[in-house]
């Protein structure tokens, strides 16, 4: 059994803790540290490490406090060189190669964004839970087997981008960057219809934009995708 707790996600910041009951991670640190705590109710002690999957400050604001407060943060070597912070506890990891955090075997994978070297997660622990992670992508290219538990971006829709840059509410030049940069609902449901969803328990959307989605409709349009359950956090 896996615990997901979104403690922000968004433009404005980004971070995770997922509990298998032995082992806790926490993915991203896009908000303070200090804003960490707080959302753990002070309770970080049991923390095994942290999973960064790219630069931008919304997913790596408090990289230096959080390894100053002793916890190891893993992120491929072009993130750590893009974030430029020397640093012990920064430990960078190699795609496609795995490494063991407690109870969980971590595999990195590429993902598709306007980043140095961004990182999507296969998370998996010793009691057979399987976790996928993706975030700020606009496709994934690799099929996964034996998911239990999705943490996927769902960032905008094709739709709601079209209706805003035709109003004139959002600037035309922003489409592209917003397209080459995130996944849309309707990629994020072609994905998911390319894999084998049987053993998913939860899906969790992630990231939704401020303008661009609609947090009622992607929740309804997934779960009838996919009949699984669905959480926007």
């Amino acid at each position: 059994m896996i615990e997901i707790q979104t403690l922000a996600t968004g433009s404005t910041g980004n971070c995770y803790m997922i509990d298998d009951g032995r082992t806790q991670l926490l993915i991203e640190c896009g908000i303070s540290f200090r804003n960490i705590q707080k959302a753990l109710d002070f309770k970080t002690s049991n923390i095994a490490g942290v999973l960064v999957s790219h630069e931008h400050k919304d997913h790596c604001k408090a990289v230096k406090d959080v390894a100053d407060r002793g916890l190891d943060i893993y992120m491929s070597q072009g993130t750590a060189d893009a974030i430029s912070i020397m640093h012990h506890r920064i430990r960078p990891i190699e795609c496609k190669k795995t490494f063991r955090l407690g109870t969980w075997t971590i595999l990195p994978f590429d993902v598709q964004h306007d980043a140095a070297e961004p990182f999507g997660f296969l998370i998996a622990n010793d009691a057979g839970d399987k976790l996928l992670f993706a975030t700020d992508t606009y496709y994934i290219k690799y099929k996964f087997s034996g998911l239990t538990h999705l943490m996927v971006e769902c960032n905008y829709s094709y739709k709601i981008l079209s209706e805003n840059i035709n109003s004139g509410r959002i600037p035309e030049f922003l489409k592209n960057r917003v397209m080459k940069s995130h996944f849309s609902l309707e990629n994020v449901i072609t994905f998911l219809k390319a894999n084998d969803l049987s053993k998913v328990q939860e899906i969790h959307l992630l990231h939704l934009s401020d303008s661009n989605s609609d947090e009622k409709l992607f929740k309804k349009e997934v779960q009838a995708a996919t009949g699984k359950l669905v959480f926007v956090p």
